[in-house]
């Protein structure tokens, strides 16, 4: 991992609220928050119900956007914008090993029918400083 790649993964690895877009059917942007991070190779995951909008909105078009990393305008200096394909998994390990106990509010459990993992490969990430009007880029390697 470049040194880049270790400063987006050292702001994306820990669970946090993230700006989450899709394209609606119609062709217009549709933002909402999840909960999600990255793993170390800088794939996104985050969980959702199978059957809502966003959930629809990847199945017709897979090109989405992240936004994370300021949890304080106060204090933000960096911030991290990912443009990237999602998938839907409903796969036993991949419900597991992202599951946690705050779960517990929408999901019986990490085997409930309704529970699938949203998955993020990157196609581009920006990484964003304060007081700088230019981001630096990472692409992974095709």
């Amino acid at each position: 991992m470049n040194d880049l790649q270790q400063r987006i993964f050292a702001l994306s690895k820990e669970l946090q609220l993230m700006n989450f877009s899709t394209i609606t059917e119609d062709g217009k942007p549709w933002v909402r928050y999840v909960v999600g991070k990255a793993d170390n190779k800088l794939v996104f995951r985050f969980c959702t119900h199978k059957e809502t909008r966003k959930v629809g909105q990847i199945r017709k078009n897979p090109n989405v956007h992240l936004s994370l990393g300021v949890t304080d305008i106060e204090t933000a200096s960096h911030w991290v914008q990912v443009q990237g394909t999602a998938k839907i998994s409903t796969d036993k390990a991949e419900r597991h090993d992202f599951w946690f106990d705050a779960l517990t509010d929408f999901f019986s459990g990490p085997d409930d029918p309704d529970y699938c993992v949203v998955i993020v490969t990157p196609t581009l990430i920006e990484y964003g400083t304060m007081g700088s009007m230019t981001p630096e880029i990472w692409k992974p390697a095709a």
